[in-house]
């Protein structure tokens, strides 16, 4: 009789022993940040076996979320990235101290901006933003990926 072998993938039994990941950042609240918080989520969800399109999807959408709590969040305040991989999802949230959520707006070609949660509601799975909880200003707003497709 022959060898009785496992018919999956090499991919997806790599993706179903991978570690899940589940890790923070915190950066400034400056011109720079948006381009950290990026390269620190691409090489987490890289980490954990999240490669192609979906690794760029989650790196740009990373990049508007911290772009929106630089310019809407306190000055020189502090945001919170994390990042969490599962068998399935990844899931990046980013926290910032201030007012407000963010909504989705369709502004005109022309416009300089605008255009950041419109590109999250458009790629994600999911998004939402969750209120402190506390009564201090602040807020996160997070969005999904499905890594398996």
């Amino acid at each position: 009789m022959g060898d009785v072998r496992d018919l999956r993938s090499a991919a997806s039994v790599r993706r179903q022993q991978q570690l899940v990941v589940d890790d923070e950042v915190v950066v400034r609240a400056e011109r720079s940040a948006p381009r950290a918080a990026r390269h620190w989520v691409m090489r987490a969800v890289a980490g954990a076996g999240v490669t192609g399109a979906t690794n760029q999807v989650v790196e740009l959408l990373t990049g508007e979320l911290v772009s929106n709590a630089v310019v809407h969040g306190p000055d020189d305040g502090l945001i919170h990235v994390h990042v969490s991989v599962g068998p399935r999802l990844v899931r990046v949230g980013v926290s910032d101290d201030g007012p407000g959520r963010p909504t989705v707006s369709h502004p005109e070609p022309t416009a300089p901006s605008g255009r950041g949660m419109a590109l999250v509601e458009a790629l994600a799975a999911s998004w939402g933003t969750v209120a402190r909880g506390d009564g201090q200003p602040g807020k996160t707003v997070w969005f999904e990926l499905d890594h398996t497709d």
